[in-house]
């Protein structure tokens, strides 16, 4: 049985927290979209710096590819060694924490945010994600808000992480489901 209906007309987004003033975030996207998504700028030290001065903390070695979009950097947590592929989204109206030797491959989705679709006004969901140390996010994988990636679980290319991934385990699909254990030898 169906009942009610949408109406966006009425969505509100200004109980949503950014973190920064109008100022800083119209910023921050001339910065993103100048320094972080293009092909044409592939200084790694650079982009650390001005992810660092725009509040992101970020551990040593962290290597951004080219043509990453990074929706708020002062939501950001990235630990050391950690490699950001090409064409990642970092969709983060929450914080994302990112552990040590995290691997994000091509055009992976982190995406915290949501919509409530049993609201008539479509209201704004944002939950955290983590990913901890050891995690390979695969090419074109999708991680959703609320989900954690413990230690070293891996999500292979092209499935959908919507609830968390147990440490040392591969998971594949959408929804992603877990194939095996993870080996390190």
């Amino acid at each position: 049985m169906n009942s009610g209906t949408t109406n966006l007309n009425g969505f509100k987004n200004s109980e949503f927290e950014r973190g920064r003033s109008q100022f800083i975030i119209a910023l921050w996207y001339l910065v993103n979209f100048c320094i972080f998504n293009t092909y044409l700028f592939p200084f790694y030290k650079l982009k650390s710096l001005l992810l660092i001065l725009f509040g992101a903390k970020l551990g040593k070695g962290v290597l951004i590819k080219p043509k990453v979009n990074i929706k708020y950097p002062w939501k950001l947590r990235v630990g050391e060694n950690v490699w950001i592929g090409e064409n990642v989204w970092i969709d983060n109206l929450d914080f994302v924490f990112i552990g040590d030797n995290v691997c994000i491959s091509q055009d992976a989705l982190l995406i915290s945010g949501n919509h409530n679709y049993k609201k008539p006004h479509f209201d704004l969901i944002a939950k955290p994600i983590v990913l901890e140390d050891g995690v390979w996010i695969g090419a074109r994988a999708v991680v959703t808000g609320g989900v954690t990636c413990q230690s070293h679980s891996v999500l292979l290319i092209a499935s959908v992480a919507s609830s968390n991934l147990d440490a040392y385990s591969i998971y594949k699909g959408n929804p992603a489901v877990k194939i095996k254990d993870r080996n390190i030898e």
